[in-house]
């Protein structure tokens, strides 16, 4: 004996799933809605918060900040103006007769400038003499070369060692009875004219525990500041052996 099976049981077809299905499309219109809206207005929110930032970025600053804002503008309007109008002077003393003899001053100028500092013309000008006595020939070519140096640093343009022209590649060796500047034997006392701010280059060479200060025993070092020093030595232009000039660079390059 089998006992009986339950039906299966079959979900109505009338009525209730039609009411859940609009119910589920309600729910699903609503909840769509709602998110557009806020999204919406959070845009519009932002939107405005922005435009009202950008509409008071100088309405928030104090007047103080203002007048500092406009007094920056003008001065770089008037700086622009001036450059302007000087360029504008350059072009037209270019561009007229003038202009190639105003060209041909400023080349002589500065041919005259290079010549000094490479030591193939004599100079004249505000300077310094520096006397250094050494009558235990204790003075090294080193203890010469920073007297240089330190000339060098507080601005001097033309330097003459004794009977000898300093220049960039000017080199200090020992040597018997003195000291040998580019080959040149240069004895005590030793003598150094220089030309430029004579009190800088003064101060500096007095400094305590300076060059002069921290002579070798036995040695004695002065300055004297002078409204005109001549520097009449002049520095053979010799031929570079290897080095050449490097072609211009090309535009784009």
């Amino acid at each position: 004996m089998t006992a009986d099976r339950p039906e299966p049981h079959e979900p109505p077809t009338d009525g209730v799933v039609p009411v859940l299905r609009r119910a589920a499309r309600l729910r699903v219109n609503r909840g769509t809605v709602m998110a557009g809206l806020l999204v919406a207005l959070l845009g519009f929110a932002i939107a405005v918060q922005v435009r009202q930032a950008g509409d008071q970025g100088l309405d928030s600053l104090r007047q103080s900040d203002l007048v500092r804002i406009l007094d920056d503008v003008g001065d770089r309007r008037d700086r622009l103006a001036a450059e302007a109008s000087e360029l504008q002077s350059q072009r037209t003393e270019l561009s007229d007769d003038a202009g190639s003899q105003a060209a041909i001053e400023a080349a002589r100028e500065r041919l005259d400038a290079l010549s000094v500092l490479a030591g193939t013309a004599p100079a004249q000008g505000p300077g310094v003499q520096v006397f250094v006595t050494d009558p235990q020939g204790a003075v090294t070519a080193a203890r010469v070369l920073d007297l240089v140096q330190e000339l060098r640093d507080a601005g001097a343009e033309a330097i003459q060692v004794g009977s000898v022209r300093v220049v960039a590649s000017t080199a200090f060796t020992d040597a018997d009875g003195g000291v040998a500047v580019d080959g040149t034997v240069v004895p005590a006392p030793f003598t150094v004219l220089a030309i430029g701010d004579s009190q800088t280059m003064a101060t500096a060479l007095e400094i305590p525990g300076g060059v002069l200060a921290s002579l070798p025993e036995g040695a004695r070092g002065s300055v004297a500041a002078k409204d005109d020093v001549e520097v009449t030595a002049l520095h053979p232009l010799k031929t570079p052996r290897y080095a050449r000039p490097a072609p211009a660079p090309t535009p784009g390059s």
